[in-house]
């Protein structure tokens, strides 16, 4: 693990946070906005969790998270810390990350300040400073004296565009610690690291909601003016809480910015087929077909393949069937020797020829058992028609 800094120091208590996703693929954490708790991300972890081990995380006094972790005076710095105690805890040492709003803004210190820990970084409806100390001085302030009710009856207004709302996270506001969510103001109120954006070094995402009153698009521009090689998407339609509300666009922001699609689907793909094919195929690929060779590692490879729903020796009955179906026996010669490595028997594979015969023609499966049978010679030196 990195060595602690003055903003990184263990706390007995950790931030509250949920996992989805394989424990071994690649991390990444989610933050909040204030107000708010991982409900935030229901729309949009769970589509992520198929390439990610995703880690969603309560704020102070948000969600599930202790209070006590902050007091008055706190600093995104604090924060960082705190989200650094939780990736510690959980033996994460690299760590993709995507935040909304002040869970941004700990995105953005981790990004210049711990740049060994972050692989990528997507900066979600947030700002590298929240228009100055005053209104979130005032804000605390009222928190601190009346409590959340007041701030919480205009959170349809600063979150979401008229007539969208989403009753658990305004409930989610309204039941946050008045102590813990007046230290958040306390962190927003100081926060500024416009000097340092140069600094950072990880892919850099930014995402704008279009009708956003909060942290506005300009804000979002430059931040992308400031950090080099960094991009902007702009969501229409969207207010502050753009993955709640936008769910769609974040998504296919957020998989295009990971890579983890196509990634995955690769790895899959060549454990699958075999190495030798897929640089065969690689090696082939020219722009004219580029696009649709990353279709396929993301979407057949990344997406369906992974999907520990079915095992791999069921997708490949089900791919078998399919291809003897439409009389596709080049294809189907290369999932033959896909299925013998996903674990099936010749035996198997026969049985599996057979039942295509009658429901999907005798001519079709008189086909499918000459391209297999020619394949299964190759591949284990035996000819299954000579027992």
């Amino acid at each position: 693990m990195s060595t602690a800094s003055p903003d990184h120091v263990t706390h007995g208590e950790l931030l509250h946070h949920r996992a989805e996703g394989p424990a071994t693929a690649p991390p990444l954490l989610l933050g909040p906005s204030l107000g708010t708790s991982t409900a935030l991300w229901d729309a949009v972890a769970p589509e992520l969790s198929v390439t990610h081990r995703v880690v969603r995380w309560d704020l102070p006094g948000h969600g599930k998270s202790p209070a006590a972790l902050i007091g008055p005076g706190a600093t995104v710095a604090e924060l960082a810390g705190l989200v650094l105690d939780l990736a510690d805890s959980l033996g994460i040492e690299r760590f993709a990350y995507a935040g909304v709003s002040l869970g941004g803004a700990v995105g953005l210190h981790l990004a210049v300040h711990h740049p060994d820990r972050v692989t990528s970084l997507a900066v979600i409806c947030s700002s590298a400073h929240f228009g100055g100390s005053k209104p979130w001085e005032e804000r605390a302030a009222l928190v601190r004296r009346e409590g959340l009710g007041p701030v919480a009856e205009t959170a349809d207004r600063r979150w979401f565009t008229p007539g969208f709302t989403v009753p658990a996270l305004v409930e989610d506001h309204r039941t946050a610690d008045s102590e813990a969510y007046a230290a958040c103001c306390d962190a927003l109120a100081a926060f500024d690291i416009r000097e340092d954006l140069s600094l950072i070094t990880a892919p850099t995402l930014l995402i704008a909601g279009r009708e956003d009153p909060a942290t506005p698009p300009a804000h979002l521009r430059e931040i992308a003016d400031a950090v080099p090689g960094s991009s902007l998407l702009e969501i229409a339609g969207a207010s502050h809480l753009a993955p709640a509300q936008c769910p769609e666009p974040v998504i296919t922001a957020l998989r295009a910015q990971l890579g983890g699609g196509a990634k995955r689907g690769m790895e899959v793909r060549r454990q699958v087929l075999g190495d030798a094919h897929v640089d065969r195929a690689q090696a082939r690929q020219s722009p004219f077909t580029a696009r649709f060779q990353d279709f396929i590692s993301r979407y057949a490879w990344g997406e369906i393949w992974t999907d520990p729903t079915l095992a791999r020796r069921e997708r490949s009955m089900i791919t078998m069937t399919a291809l003897v179906a439409h009389g596709h026996y080049d294809e189907l010669a290369m999932h033959v020797r896909a299925a013998l490595r996903n674990g099936l028997t010749p035996d198997e594979i026969g049985a599996v020829l057979l039942q295509t015969a009658v429901y999907c023609g005798v001519p079709a499966a008189n086909s499918a058992f000459a391209v297999a049978q020619r394949v299964l010679v190759e591949e284990t030196g035996e000819d299954p028609a000579a027992g």
